[in-house]
């Protein structure tokens, strides 16, 4: 994004336009707050996310056709992403010396034509149109480039366009090639070939990264002996020819996915792979211990992939159940591990064994998993243990598990505007911290446990304390399927539910019967020690994918 010497373009500061979803008012009425950085927008509310993220999508078309409608991007922007200090995307960690001081990211990462991007975050609370410089769009995940804008006149030496090999004036018709989902960025966007001197934006006219040609026979593989994979010459001479060929098809095969219109995260999963098995072997040839660290970030990239294809669908990578529709799941898999920790917790340091006891202390440890305090109304208590929650209150500040800055009877008579902030000593921050979670998975626990306790059809059928904790229990140990417990074990151990429940384990039956009555479970099966059966379809998204 540099500007060569003599041009007498001024350049302005890219655009950008910021559509934000943000809850509104009471958690549990689930309403929300669409927000966008225009001043001429005013905020509007909806009553739900789904009806949130239509709108905020619906508004960010409308933006967009106002862009489109003015000219599209302008050639002579600054990127937006440099003057934010390229802070949304990775800087990336080889950029500087180890232990020492690392380049600016803008001034390693910008260059290339503007575009215009839009991004949208994976939990769909933001929406962001930028006008950037094409190298930073390609190092922001989930960053779709929609349009490209012709590069600013400026003065050049003559000659120089024909020396380069390229027209001046040519430049890649823009198109949508990132699939709605997770757009695959990688390091390099040329074809794999040998260049004898790096490309700059201040001295070549800037194009936006094209498809590599493929001869209709097929090229042979002794015959190309230049590559480029991850920013890096694969060598002529490298040693052996097997390893130099693999490099090289791999540099290859990346490029080809980025031109893919959908995304494949299995083939996704397994080019990485691959690239980390062939630079830890290049690294063995080489000693360059920099290709050591490329390898490592290709194993980790590919076991992000292979967890974000089981996060979206439910079914890991190497199932053939593939028919049948997706299901948005509420908690991914890591953070279905974080809350079986948390009731495994809740089991071991509730101060009273009682149904009632463990439900809140369950509920009360979520608000306060964090910091040790957090905040509860009288609304939130009732809802969790109708007329039993004064009582139970009352017990676990007798016992020192909880403190209130006032009286129970205060706590109970608080409202949604004027929350109470409790303490659970047991978790402040000079104590050993049991849980190693951050606030969002935190956030999405709490969300996935009052969805449980505060399921319509189990309140309908008035379902006690020890229901919603079989409830609880059921949603975290069941598969992608639906089905209860791991496929190895059969089920659900009833010793180990009725332990969590607080009920002796031959009163697990009439709980899994009336769960199955508010629509809970499909089906329910207590024969010998284990509690098998299968989460209906409309709590599937509830369940912690075992």
């Amino acid at each position: 994004m540099t500007v060569e010497a003599g041009t007498q373009q001024e350049r302005v500061a890219g655009r950008v336009w910021t559509v934000r979803l943000d809850p509104y008012g009471r958690p549990s009425a689930g309403a929300v707050k669409l927000s966008c950085s225009r001043p001429a927008c005013a905020d509007q509310r909806f009553p739900g996310a789904a009806a949130g993220r239509k709108a905020a999508v619906e508004h960010v078309n409308l933006h967009l056709a106002h862009i489109r409608a003015g000219g599209g991007p302008r050639g002579q922007a600054w990127c937006a992403c440099r003057a934010a200090g390229c802070a949304w995307h990775t800087p990336d960690p080889t950029a500087g010396p180890r232990g020492g001081t690392r380049q600016p990211a803008g001034t390693v990462r910008c260059g290339g034509p503007v575009v215009l991007t839009v991004y949208a975050d994976r939990a769909g609370r933001l929406w962001r149109i930028a006008e950037m410089c094409a190298r930073c769009a390609a190092a922001i995940p989930d960053c779709r480039v929609l349009d490209t804008a012709p590069p600013p006149a400026r003065t050049t030496r003559a000659g120089m366009d024909q020396a380069a090999g390229t027209p001046a004036t040519e430049r890649e018709p823009a198109g949508d090639t990132a699939a709605d989902g997770v757009a695959a960025v990688f390091s390099d966007h040329g074809p794999s070939r040998a260049t004898g001197a790096s490309s700059s934006p201040a001295t070549t006219t800037a194009t936006v990264p094209r498809a590599r040609a493929t001869s209709p026979g097929g090229t042979s593989r002794r015959a190309k002996r230049w590559g480029k994979i991850a920013q890096r010459i694969v060598p002529h001479d490298l040693e052996p020819d097997v390893l130099r060929v693999e490099l090289i098809e791999l540099g290859d095969a990346f490029r080809a996915y980025q031109q893919r219109t959908e995304p494949d995260l299995p083939l996704l999963a397994e080019l990485h792979e691959r690239k980390a098995r062939a630079f830890r072997l290049w690294t063995d040839v080489s000693g360059d211990g920099s290709l050591r660290h490329e390898a490592h970030r290709a194993e980790k990239a590919a076991q992000t992939t292979r967890e974000m294809h089981a996060n979206r669908g439910g079914q890991p990578i190497g199932d053939t159940v593939d028919d049948g529709p997706v299901v948005e799941r509420l908690l991914t898999r890591q953070q279905a591990v974080h809350a079986r920790t948390v009731l495994d917790y809740v089991q071991a340091h509730a101060p009273h064994p009682e149904a009632e006891v463990r439900l809140a202390v369950f509920m009360l440890t979520l608000r306060a998993a964090r910091a040790g305090t957090g905040n509860v109304t009288g609304q939130d208590l009732t809802g969790w243990l109708q007329d039993d929650a004064g009582r139970v209150l009352q017990q676990l500040v007798d016992a020192d598990w909880l403190r209130l800055p006032g009286t129970v009877a205060e706590v109970m008579a608080s409202r949604s505007e004027d929350h109470v902030a409790v303490t659970v000593p047991a978790l402040l921050p000079d104590r050993p911290h049991p849980f190693t979670f951050g606030k969002t998975t935190r956030a999405r626990i709490s969300g996935w446990a009052q969805k449980v306790v505060g399921d319509r059809k189990i309140r309908k059928k008035k379902a006690t304390a020890a229901a919603r904790l079989l409830a609880l229990y059921a949603a975290a140990h069941a598969r992608p399927d639906g089905r209860l417990g791991r496929a190895e074990d059969g089920g659900i151990r009833l010793e180990k539910a009725a332990a969590f429940c607080a009920l002796p384990p031959d009163r697990i039956a009439e709980h899994a019967e009336l769960l199955v009555a508010a629509d809970w479970l499909a089906e329910a099966d207590t024969a010998g020690d284990r509690l098998r059966g299968q989460l209906t379809e409309r709590v599937l998204p509830l369940g912690g994918l075992l």
